[in-house]
């Protein structure tokens, strides 16, 4: 039996249940909008099925795996034995519990869910196009819309990611057994980061990038010691090249790659990972129709509110651009319902944070020293070693260092970059603090707890304003 076209009405359209859109559609509904919520995959979107969490999940297995197993400056001799199927079969546990728990908060907050794929139709409506055999669409009529629909791994051409041996990310991260032998594609957050998790499985793992350095977005000095700490678990780099092909070859495959002097290399593996990046996912939802424009990359151009060109639909996450950070999507996601309800709510971005969770993880807020001196400002600058950290050095993992950038005249915080142990973690205080409009002498004189991590962000303010106890002041 063939269900029809049936139409339905509601405040806000969300489309899309990642970080972004779920927020939003909780927020309105707390906010007593009556909402509609669209999902075509799985509730939680990308970042916690494909994405944030299973990494995260996978880099702390593999993270646990390798320390076991390479702890006897400590004392203690292991030889762990790992089965791929079972770490899998855990992280996917951790993922149903979150993703389950998303459908239970929306259920909670009154939030009509609906499965399908939705494209507008109209200024006010959209079709929600439900998958399966026989079970038709449905036309929502709305006040509002929120998009929030992702983004999707860039293919590089001559790598379908619908060839058995070339992964994305999801796949790579849905492996039953771990290769002997992996390329990636990209030295990017997501390779860098899927590196290391294979590297510590045993998997031969090569790096080629079209760049000249690991994680290009990052200063030198902060990707320095990610680098470094690959390459002793033997990951091999090779710069300058870009992936032109793959064929085929015994047991594995072929992977070949090309210089800007036409010179080409070639690496045998058993599958090639490519992590070059994302696009947004745009293209399927008929915004012309809306009225909505984007950019020649398919984002959506927003302004502090969320709102798209087009005043009653918003876009949050992926597709309103970098940087495509989920706690960005969420933020962006609770501003945009708050302002359909009436709120007096607007975006700040100078105070949003992002991690690699690398090893030696890195952290970052506000600005760098550079792009503090090209904002006008009079930057100093503070700086504590993690190998002058107490309890990093009792956690055996003392690479890395804690760097405030202030402005001097003034005294306030503006930036921060943390390279070392627990990075993700200690960066929120630093968040906190230019959030806060802290100065230095605010952060310095905040008695940390001892021995923790945290006392090299303190250390650190008190370097910046040369009286550092524990390392030598500028």
């Amino acid at each position: 039996m063939v269900v029809g076209d049936i139409s339905t009405g509601t405040d806000v359209l969300v489309i899309g249940a990642g970080p972004g859109g779920y927020v939003a559609a909780i927020r309105a509904g707390q906010l007593d909008l009556d909402v509609t919520l669209v999902e075509k995959d799985a509730y939680g979107g990308t970042c916690l099925n494909y994405g944030c969490i299973p990494s995260k999940a996978m880099i702390t297995a593999s993270d646990l795996a390798h320390e076991a197993g390479h702890a006897e400056e400590m004392g203690i001799y292991a030889d762990p034995e790992v089965e791929m199927g079972e770490m899998v079969g855990w992280k996917d546990g951790v993922v149903d519990q979150l993703t389950g728990g998303v459908e239970k908060l929306c259920k909670a907050n009154g939030v009509e869910l609906m499965e399908g794929r939705a494209e507008f139709a109209g200024e006010n409506s959209a079709r929600v196009v439900h998958g399966g055999d026989g079970q038709g669409a449905e036309t929502v009529e709305f006040e509002h819309a929120i998009v929030s629909t992702g983004s999707r791994p860039i293919e590089v051409p001559g790598f379908d990611f619908g060839d058995e041996p070339v992964l994305d990310s999801r796949q790579a991260l849905a492996l039953a057994e771990v290769p002997e032998s992996l390329v990636i594609v990209g030295a990017g957050y997501i390779g860098m980061e899927l590196a290391g998790v294979f590297a510590k499985l045993g998997t031969d793992v090569t790096v080629v990038e079209m760049l000249d350095s690991v994680l290009p977005a990052y200063e030198d000095d902060l990707a320095r010691p990610v680098k470094k700490n690959a390459e002793s678990l033997g990951v091999d780099f090779h710069f300058g090249e870009a992936a032109s092909g793959w064929e085929e070859a015994g047991d594995g495959i072929t992977v070949a790659t090309e210089d800007e002097d036409g010179e080409v290399s070639e690496f045998g593996a058993e599958k090639v990972l490519v992590a070059v990046g994302r696009d947004p996912v745009t293209d399927t939802l008929e915004l012309s129709n809306a009225g909505v424009e984007t950019t020649d990359a398919g984002f959506i151009e927003t302004d502090d509110r969320a709102r798209s060109n087009v005043e009653h639909v918003f876009a949050v996450g992926d597709v309103a651009g970098e940087p495509m950070l989920a706690h960005k999507a969420s933020k962006e996601g609770q501003v945009a319902a708050e302002v359909i309800a009436g709120e007096p709510a607007a975006l700040d971005y100078q105070a949003v944070p992002a991690a690699v969770f690398t090893d030696p993880e890195i952290a970052t807020v506000g600005l760098t020293e550079a792009e503090a001196d090209e904002e006008g400002f009079e930057p100093t600058v503070g700086q504590f070693p993690f190998n002058a950290s107490g309890r990093a050095l009792t956690t055996g993992h003392a690479e890395g260092f804690v760097r405030v950038v202030a402005d001097e005249p003034s005294g306030f915080l503006l930036g921060a970059q943390i390279v070392g142990p627990e990075a993700s973690e200690l960066i929120a205080e630093l968040g906190f603090a230019i959030e806060m409009g802290a100065t230095l002498e605010d952060v310095a004189s905040t008695i940390h707890t001892h021995p923790t991590l945290s006392e090299a962000v303190m250390e650190a303010a008190e370097n910046a304003l040369d009286h550092a106890i524990h390392t030598l002041n500028r």
